[in-house]
């Protein structure tokens, strides 16, 4: 009896032994084994965890979030089948990396890539001219990511815009055009585009922002921030009705070395990309007239009532020089019409046919001033 119970003393400590060796052989070599499992791990050295199985807070705790989140994503869904990804490919130079570092090039094929907005049902896309200038082949993707081929109806060159149309007679989802003029700084907008080849892609902001160039020798852009990067163009920026407010054109960053979002993009206001389409379908001239002048913000008098708006900048040779008008005047009256902002200079220079010619009241040193200017064609490439 006694010989028997030895026997199984000295098996039970043979076990122990080996198992405190087989312990540290896997502490060494990692894996899962029964002494994890006695003190309580779960597998291939995982601890153990208990993860919670409700929220917080639920929607009745935040109704106000609730509310914009659920009308955020129903916003999104009733814009992104009118938005839509174009793929260029372009043929031109293209840069040969060598030992010597010349300037060597071939002839190669570039692809480029962008956003546009369908504005009909017939598929008449816009977005922006350098999006798809010079292209040799242009696919448009729509959201349900069928390709389809694209061709060039017609383009604003000074403007920016070009106006497509996918080549199959599908009935297409498309969105309508705000009244820029209606925009506000501080308005919430939504900008949809294929950032990066990332398609159908919506990020949210506010018009930072507007007539944020008030020259007549470019283009009046909105600002907004939010997130605008390479891809965007051509996208719209649409506000809480799913209408278009703008197309995205570029981001602003200070720094020639930087290309992604810096919380400033610009967009071309709809009611002039309106005006350009428009044009464009009905195989108008884009003709914009042209001045020379850049203003600032209005003078005041001492009552606090407009009285002008200001001319900053008078371009050298332009009808504005030849005219007579100088940096300092202040425009009060353009072909019989009183100036209540700064912006109504523009658009009235702007809506003159070039070969006008207008009478511009002005006040200088004190008096008032009036004078005959010729409007002209705004140069290409203003």
């Amino acid at each position: 009896m006694f010989d028997h119970i030895r026997r199984i003393i000295i098996a039970l400590a043979i076990f122990l032994v080996a198992g405190l060796f087989y312990r540290h052989w896997r502490e060494g070599h990692g894996g899962y084994g029964l002494f994890d499992l006695l003190a309580g791990k779960t597998s291939a050295g995982q601890e153990k965890f208990s993860s919670p199985s409700s929220p917080k807070l639920t929607d009745s705790d935040v109704p106000g979030l609730a509310k914009l989140s659920e009308e955020s994503a129903k916003l999104a869904a009733a814009v992104l089948p009118a938005v839509v990804s174009i793929n260029t490919r372009t043929v031109g130079k293209v840069p040969v990396e060598n030992v010597f570092g010349l300037p060597l090039y071939r002839y190669g094929v570039s692809p480029g890539l962008g956003s546009g907005v369908i504005v009909s049902k017939e598929g008449h896309v816009v977005t922006n001219l350098h999006v798809v200038k010079d292209a040799a082949q242009i696919k448009i993707t729509t959201n349900d990511r069928k390709i389809h081929d694209a061709e060039i109806i017609g383009v604003d060159d000074q403007l920016d815009i070009a106006v497509l149309r996918i080549s199959d007679g599908t009935s297409f989802p498309a969105l309508a055009f705000a009244s820029s003029d209606e925009v506000k700084v501080g308005q919430v907008v939504f900008a949809v585009g294929n950032p990066f080849g990332l398609t159908g892609t919506v990020t949210q902001g506010i018009i930072s922002a507007t007539q944020r160039r008030l020259s007549d020798s470019g283009n009046d852009l909105l600002q907004t921030d939010t997130v605008i990067n390479p891809g965007n163009s051509g996208g719209p920026l649409v506000d809480i009705h799913g209408t278009i407010v703008g197309i995205n054109v570029s981001i602003f960053t200070g720094d020639q070395n930087i290309h992604s979002w810096q919380g400033v993009g610009l967009a071309i206001p709809s009611n002039e990309v309106r005006a350009a389409f428009e044009r464009i379908m009905h195989k108008g001239p884009s003709i914009v007239g042209f001045l020379g002048i850049d203003v600032s913000l209005v003078s005041l008098d001492r009552d606090g009532r407009v009285l002008g708006a200001q001319i900053d900048v008078v371009g050298v040779g332009s009808p504005a020089a030849k005219a007579g008008l100088r940096p300092g005047d202040v425009i009060v009256k353009f072909a019989g019409r009183s100036i209540e902002s700064a912006k109504d200079v523009i658009e009235y220079i702007r809506m003159t046919k070039p070969g006008e010619k207008v009478n511009i009241t002005f006040l200088r040193d004190g008096k008032f001033t009036e004078i005959s200017a010729a409007i002209e064609r705004r140069p290409a490439g203003l």
